[in-house]
């Protein structure tokens, strides 16, 4: 009897095997499903390489514009001392593909240099020249004006209202015949003629490239200028103002320089010796942009670069940098860059280009 119940148990055993074994199998497959694989889900949060900022990655371009006149310069005469005024309107933009201005920035930067009867200059060159936005309330038009708003509070209102708006809904914006707002919203913050920063604003659209910028990122607007060119007059040479403005429009991501553009204008009015202006104060006062091949700088350059082709190897230099980085370029003693792939398209002094990306910071 026992020996006739061996192959049966020997069967139940065989199946029991078999069913844990496929137990074990089942187990197997279930193993991989907790494994780390999940984790990098949370990966994305902690790229150290992404600054926290709020960029779309939609593309925009960077424009800038100066518009500079001299017109409310006087010669001397026995009522008073000869003044060179130089009046310079400075707008800075980002504008999307579509033709909407994305971001707008508006300064302007007013110089007087006075000279006397004998062409002799009787101002302080060495005090630093601040644009209107630099001197807030110290330049004083909230005291006259009827709304009792500054002139860097107007500037950006103007800005604030074009932001949003196509070139062409610019310039159909309202304007009176004494070039004020027409329009009732923005002359509720806006008492100020408008038409130059208009014109500006048309023009810094125009000028605007792709060099980087994306929606969302901060856009800067920066300026230094000298008054240091300027000289007397002699019996040899006429005397000159000159108001030596060095612009840039900068936009940041975070502390990452991800566009930027230079330009630059000598404002200048000569003066003979008797304190009589000799410059045709009516005549254009163009930006070295603007001149371009005009300015001549390129029969002198060593490696034969006009003076806005080397704005724009800088500018494209220090494009995905931080201003620390920037401000870090070795220069030699004579301002110029001492690196050697930043030398290859920069030959001239770099150090106003420095001072725009270090105020920006």
């Amino acid at each position: 009897m026992p020996m006739k119940r061996l192959p049966a148990i020997a069967l139940s055993l065989a199946l029991i095997l078999g069913l844990l074994a496929g137990c074990g199998t089942t187990a197997v497959v279930a193993v991989p499903a907790p494994t780390p694989s999940a984790t990098p889900t949370e990966a994305p949060a902690a790229q150290p390489s992404s600054p926290v900022d709020a960029s779309s990655g939609e593309a925009v371009k960077t424009g800038l514009a100066l518009i500079t006149s001299v017109g409310s310069s006087t010669s001397a005469s026995a009522e008073g001392d000869g003044l060179a005024q130089a009046d310079i309107t400075l707008v800075a933009v980002t504008v999307g593909e579509d033709g909407v201005i994305d971001d707008c920035v508006i300064d302007a930067i007013q110089s007087k240099v006075n000279f006397d009867a004998a062409g002799q200059l009787i101002t302080d060159l060495s005090i630093p020249v601040a644009s209107k936005n630099e001197r807030g309330d110290d330049y004083g038009m909230w005291k006259a004006s009827s709304i009792g708003k500054e002139w860097n509070e107007q500037a950006q209102a103007i800005a604030d209202y074009v932001v949003g708006k196509t070139i062409d809904q610019v310039t159909g914006i309202a304007v009176t015949e004494d070039g004020k707002a027409g329009d009732a919203d923005l002359a509720a913050s806006v008492t100020m003629s408008i038409g130059g920063y208009l014109e500006g604003i048309q023009q810094a659209v125009a000028n605007a490239q792709h060099l980087g910028a994306s929606k969302g990122d901060t856009l800067v607007l920066t300026s230094t200028t000298s008054l240091s060119d300027s000289k007397n007059a002699t019996a040899e040479e006429d005397g000159l103002a000159q108001a030596y403005a060095t612009v840039g429009a900068i936009t940041m991501n975070g502390d990452t320089i991800t566009s930027m553009v230079i330009d630059a204008v000598q404002a200048s009015v000569n003066f003979d010796t008797a304190g009589q202006i000799t410059t045709d104060l009516t005549a254009a006062q163009p930006s070295k942009n603007q001149l371009g091949d005009d300015y001549g700088m390129r029969k002198a350059s060593s490696i034969g670069k006009e003076w806005y082709e080397q704005a724009a190897g800088f500018a494209a230099y220090v494009t995905g940098k931080t201003p620390a980085e920037v401000s870090g370029i070795a220069v030699t003693e004579d301002g110029k860059t001492a690196d050697a792939d930043l030398a290859a398209s920069v030959t001239i002094s770099i150090g106003a280009f420095q001072t725009l990306v270090d105020k920006a910071a």
